[in-house]
């Protein structure tokens, strides 16, 4: 395990520690958007995981969904996600994580997510095997379309929203069933070891979604991205099990 894998989950386990302490709690929330909330807690885990990394690496940067910080020439920067699922979180649905990946010159190198209410814990690096929970894990083996479990993502525009549920309605009768979870980064985890066989939202953010791209990859599957032109760091992405197609 390299100094910044160990660096990387000690970070998501100490934001995780965070999570369950105040699960179920009184939250602030910081803004009410139409179909997303903000809370304190974000900015708070995020702190968190920002002195982690930054005492270790003191030269890299951080960008997070709670901003940016550290050395912004670095070409080393850390990708965080400090609660993926926030929506979640704040009614009470125990389906969210830390999500931490790193960026060595703009390539994924490294990524880590970590699920503090299961205490499960995904972790890659470059050219290495993914784990959960220290176990090497792979992709499914189904790859007839019928027999997959795939999960949606419904974005927060009504553009994404309806280009989702247009998406929705033509795969849905393909496969034997369709989930909608409410957190990214956990469905790129279910999809690398298994669980789950294909992910597809229209829009997303890159931190939602960097530490499980290569988890995903390097366990056998396939990632898609497409660049949403009018947002820098925000694409659609249909991920697989590498096994199955759309077509």
């Amino acid at each position: 395990m390299s100094e910044h894998l160990k660096i990387a989950i000690e970070a998501a386990k100490k934001a995780g520690v965070l999570l369950r302490e105040n699960y179920e709690t009184d939250l602030v929330v910081d803004a009410l958007h139409d179909h997303d909330i903000k809370l304190n807690l974000d900015v708070r885990a995020q702190d968190l995981i920002t002195d982690c990394l930054l005492t270790a690496f003191p030269d890299h940067a951080l960008y997070g969904e709670e901003g940016i910080a550290g050395n912004l020439e670095s070409d080393w920067q850390w990708v965080v996600d400090p609660i993926d699922g926030t929506v979640n979180y704040f009614y009470g649905i125990p389906h969210f994580c830390v999500s931490i990946a790193l960026r060595h010159k703009k390539e994924i190198i490294l990524g880590v997510i970590y699920d503090p209410m299961a205490d499960e814990l995904w972790a890659v690096e470059k050219d290495g095997l993914p784990t959960l929970n220290g176990k090497k894990i792979q992709t499914s083996s189904r790859d007839q379309l019928k027999d997959t479990v795939m999960t949606i993502g419904f974005s927060k525009t009504r553009e994404s929203m309806d280009a989702g549920l247009q998406r929705y309605k033509e795969i849905a009768y393909k496969v034997r069933k369709t989930r909608m979870m409410g957190s990214a980064a956990l469905a790129l985890a279910y999809i690398s070891c298994g669980r789950l066989d294909a992910y597809i939202e229209e829009t997303i953010s890159l931190w939602d979604v960097a530490a499980g791209i290569l988890l995903v990859e390097n366990a056998g599957g396939k990632i898609e991205l497409t660049p949403v032109s009018s947002c820098e760091d925000k694409f659609g992405i249909v991920a697989t099990n590498g096994k199955i197609t759309f077509d």
